[in-house]
């Protein structure tokens, strides 16, 4: 499941420097304070390690498409629930398609059991 809105990129437009933080913030859901903060903390516990990685990232990774989510904040947080664990949101979408088809059944058997013309239509095409 690659595709461009389950990718890592990095985000030059919500970036301080070069975007790697706001990236990772952007495909994990989590805000992009709290990921600057952890690798603030890191830099000294990893003596350092962080800073180099950072480059790496921000040489390797690619700039995030502007084109990426539309101006609805409920899609970016749909596209961060699928990148975080997809199997759970499929069996969300099951779950609620699940719930519209027996909403749907209990209208198609309203309108059945309350108009016995289209009863007679309906069996006459079984």
């Amino acid at each position: 499941m690659n595709t461009p809105r389950t990718t890592l990129y990095k985000d030059k437009h919500n970036g301080k420097i070069a975007g790697v933080c706001a990236g990772i913030a952007d495909y994990t859901g989590v805000n992009a304070l709290w990921v600057r903060l952890a690798a603030l903390a890191l830099f000294p516990i990893t003596s350092g390690l962080v800073f180099p990685i950072y480059v790496i990232m921000a040489c390797l990774l690619n700039k995030k498409p502007e084109h990426l989510y539309s101006a609805d904040p409920k899609e970016t947080q749909y596209w961060q629930r699928v990148r975080q664990n997809p199997k759970r949101t499929a069996r969300e979408i099951r779950a609620q398609m699940k719930d519209v088809d027996r909403r749907l059944a209990a209208v198609e058997s309203f309108y059945v059991d309350n108009n016995p013309s289209l009863d007679r239509e309906i069996a006459k095409l079984r």
